[in-house]
């Protein structure tokens, strides 16, 4: 069994946290809460889930909002945090217990299918989810998802890409429910972009498929006049390979520039692969994430992990509507236009439940990452 097919096993992850390739963090118990005034914060965490990793991811997280906390000015918050063990029941259990104890609103869960059960639990209680998800099948109703959206990094690459000129746009992607679900913000993206779709080809998620399939996918970038391919694998699944072998069939750089829809710098040896050389995809403001891993690291001794800054954003946008004793975070308050802003930069919640972030477009020349065009400090318009 070769890496890419053992990722098969990992999918629901994938769905989490394809921005999340690295883990870090120690998987401690929850600490107490921060205190018994002001906005009571409930944040669902996957403890006791049984998986280091994700243990380490919800710690960091945790670690992350009380950073946030200590950096509020005008606002109290009292966190409160309860474990789920990433199961959907517990999850839902804990949502109902929460809103019994007073939260005004919720932070959380990490999976997708945790955060939708916690959101049903307490739809009926006028009490909003800010899950950390990154799955937009989820988001609508009581439940927004603060992760990163195919829909959101797509429409920024894609964007980016055709104002450039990259207006015949093809959709490379894995058969596996994230590819299927990457494909369809591509299309949208594109079609919202004014640019011309080219067309979409699938491979099969494993080595051998990539191999198989690259030379009638190459064929077809070069007969359709494609100016880009959005690829959107990750550096961990078929992303390099597929690269690489579609170098190789004649898929000139200059020609058809590659376009990404997950952070092609993490790992950092990925920078390193001749396919990927001259490729765009989006990353968070290195202004602002700078920063906070910094802070970070210096306060708990080891760096954040992707999904950390996550927690820090959804306390920084709570805190914001709390500022003067306000307690109120009814679904008109948390949509404002103007957003908020966190340990990444820019972000704001949108009518359908999703998010959208400030993301810098970002290269790779020679092995290093260059930003083309800066993270936007604000936002325009009322977003969609």
């Amino acid at each position: 069994m070769t890496a890419i097919d053992r990722l098969r096993r990992r999918a629901a992850f994938l769905l989490l946290g394809l921005f999340a390739l690295v883990l870090a963090g120690c998987a401690a118990p929850p600490q107490p809460s921060s205190g018994g005034g002001g906005a009571q914060v409930a944040m669902l965490l996957p403890y006791g889930v049984g998986d280091p990793g994700v243990e380490g991811q919800a710690r960091a997280i945790e670690n992350a909002a009380r950073l946030a906390i200590a950096d509020l000015s005008g606002a109290e918050i009292d966190l409160r945090v309860y474990s789920t063990a990433g199961d959907p029941a517990r999850a839902a259990q804990v949502a109902r217990q929460a809103v019994d104890e007073g939260a005004d609103v919720i932070v959380g869960p990490l999976f997708s299918e945790a955060a939708n059960a916690a959101g049903q639990a307490v739809a009926g209680r006028g009490v909003n989810v800010l899950s950390l998800s990154n799955n937009a099948e989820i988001a609508g109703g009581n439940v927004f998802v603060l992760g990163y959206t195919f829909g959101d990094i797509a429409r920024r690459v894609v964007g980016f890409a055709a104002a450039q000129g990259r207006s015949r746009i093809m959709i490379v992607y894995p058969e596996t429910s994230a590819g299927a679900v990457a494909r369809d913000a591509t299309v949208r993206a594109v079609a919202a972009s004014g640019a011309t779709l080219a067309g979409s080809r699938a491979y099969p998620f494993s080595q051998d498929g990539i191999v198989a399939a690259a030379t009638a996918i190459a064929t077809d970038l070069r007969s359709t006049g494609a100016t880009a391919a959005v690829l959107t694998d990750t550096t961990t699944g078929g992303l390099p390979l597929m690269a690489e072998m579609l170098r190789d069939n004649g898929v000139g750089a200059g020609e058809t520039q590659f376009l990404g829809l997950t952070r092609w710098d993490i790992p950092p040896q990925t920078l390193t692969q001749a396919g990927l050389q001259g490729g765009l995809f989006a990353r968070p403001d290195p202004d602002f994430l700078t920063p906070f891993q910094t802070r970070y690291a210096q306060t708990y001794g080891a760096p954040p992990t992707a999904l950390a800054p996550l927690g820090y954003d959804a306390i920084a946008a709570i805190g914001a509507l709390a500022a003067g004793g306000a307690g109120d975070f009814d679904t008109g308050r948390l949509i404002r236009p103007s957003g908020f802003v966190g340990a990444s930069g820019i972000f704001r919640l949108l009518p359908n439940g999703t998010s959208q972030h400030g993301l810098a477009i970002a290269t790779i020349r020679d092995a290093q990452v260059d930003i083309v065009d800066p993270a936007p400090r604000r936002f325009g318009g009322a977003g969609s």
